[in-house]
């Protein structure tokens, strides 16, 4: 055991300490509490006077439809999301950490291009691709469903979407799964080849259990952008057409800034950050149980 601190450390210790203390409470704890005041209120955003109505907004939020079709776009784009992302990631992550493949750094730095890009950026470049591009090569190749702008049908405006949120953001739980395979022993893969295990069976019981901690991450952060989704659909779509797009952190934007109801905008954020905090906490409970040496 160590030996205990001196009075004149922990003195140290603590003024070290007390600036990043101060910033949190007033930058993160301050706010949320501020937030969490704010959503039992009618308030505006600008009048200096409001009404407590305690549980009120809680109590809307239960009996409002657009609430429900923006939650049921997050889910749908969340699922596809996820699901494409860390597969994605993963195919792309074993074919770049293989030793065969030549030129192995410059398809990494390519393959990790996107991330370096902002998100509002590819959302207005992609918004005139679609716009103007994919009609065009629709009607050159004859296919009719290119012919019209996906971002201009509510059925199909998720779809594009989708198509480039998963363009932008596989980079990085790529990079996060190279790092994850390159902690796989080289000894237990050589052992599992000498006893005849295929490529199937050496990644499920001999890779996979490595990959699991990288995997947990990426699934937290795909999950989390599945759920907060924003700047890409404000950029592409601005939530239409017909409010097919509107993801729910969009939803508490438009209820704030645009309806000015600030105080139902701070209902929805908590109602935001609880369904974030409860799937996560799911998530890595049931991954950690896979992690290596508890398999």
């Amino acid at each position: 055991m160590g030996r205990a601190l001196t009075k004149r450390e922990k003195r140290t210790f603590f003024f070290l300490s007390l600036h990043g203390v101060i910033l949190y409470t007033l930058f993160f704890i301050m706010p949320v509490i501020l937030g969490l005041f704010y959503s039992m209120t009618d308030w505006n955003g600008i009048s200096r006077s409001f009404n407590f109505i305690a549980l009120e907004n809680y109590f809307r939020i239960a009996r409002d439809s657009r609430v429900f079709s923006s939650l049921r776009f997050n889910f749908l784009y969340m699922l596809v999301f996820v699901v494409v992302v860390n597969f994605q990631a993963m195919l792309l992550a074993l074919l770049l950490n293989s030793a065969k493949l030549k030129f192995r750094r410059a398809f990494r730095a390519i393959f990790f291009f996107p991330a370096v890009l902002s998100m509002v950026v590819v959302g207005l470049i992609f918004d005139q691709i679609f716009y103007h591009v994919v009609p065009r090569l629709g009607d050159l190749l004859g296919w009719e469903f290119l012919m019209r702008n996906l971002l201009g049908r509510g059925e199909t405006a998720i779809w594009g979407v989708l198509f480039v949120s998963i363009w932008r953001n596989t980079a990085v739980p790529m990079v996060l799964l190279i790092a994850g395979l390159q902690t796989v022993p080289g000894e237990l893969i050589e052992a599992s080849i000498l006893d005849g295990a295929n490529g199937v069976q050496r990644f499920f019981a001999v890779i996979f259990p490595f990959l699991v901690p990288a995997l947990n991450m990426t699934l937290v952060l795909t999950i989390k952008h599945g759920i907060m989704v924003f700047d890409v659909i404000m950029a592409m779509t601005g939530g239409g057409p017909g409010r097919s797009t509107e993801a729910i952190g969009l939803l508490v934007y438009n209820v704030g800034f645009d309806e000015m109801r600030f105080g139902y905008a701070s209902a929805l954020s908590f109602l935001l950050f609880g369904i974030i905090a409860l799937i996560s906490m799911i998530q890595i409970k049931v991954l950690k149980t896979r992690e290596a040496g508890q398999i």
